[in-house]
């Protein structure tokens, strides 16, 4: 049973660490995704993935500012570190919108959908 449960941790510690050093390519955005920035507009203006719309999620019109965007539309939400992208992509979700995804933390949005990240509106 000892040998059973070391060679299931070897395993498991093999299959985890390779997992962690590979390098996922940058999924493909569906054509004409609208990728929101649900961050401050003074986070968004010190640094945003390109072409990404800020609509601050904590903004007391946020469901309006949303309510603007077709809700047939893709979607892709990501924040600073992924706790205001999950509310807002479920906010969208309750809202009615189906094609949301919430891409988590800027880097690692930055990092799955291969857009750069910039300090220019």
């Amino acid at each position: 049973m000892k040998t059973v449960i070391t060679t299931l941790a070897l395993v498991l510690t093999a299959l985890f660490g390779l997992t962690a050093c590979s390098s996922a390519a940058p999924a493909e955005l569906p054509a004409g995704s609208v990728v929101i920035d649900v961050r401050t507009p003074g986070e968004y203006a010190a640094g945003h993935l390109e072409g990404a719309i800020n609509v601050d999620v904590q903004s007391p019109d946020f469901d309006s500012q949303i309510g603007a965007l077709p809700k047939d539309g893709a979607y892709v939400v990501y924040c600073q570190s992924g706790n205001r992208s999950a509310a807002a992509a479920a906010r969208l979700a309750e809202l009615g919108y189906t094609q949301v995804t919430d891409a988590g933390a800027m880097s690692a949005a930055a990092g799955s959908t291969g857009l750069a990240i910039v300090t220019t509106p």
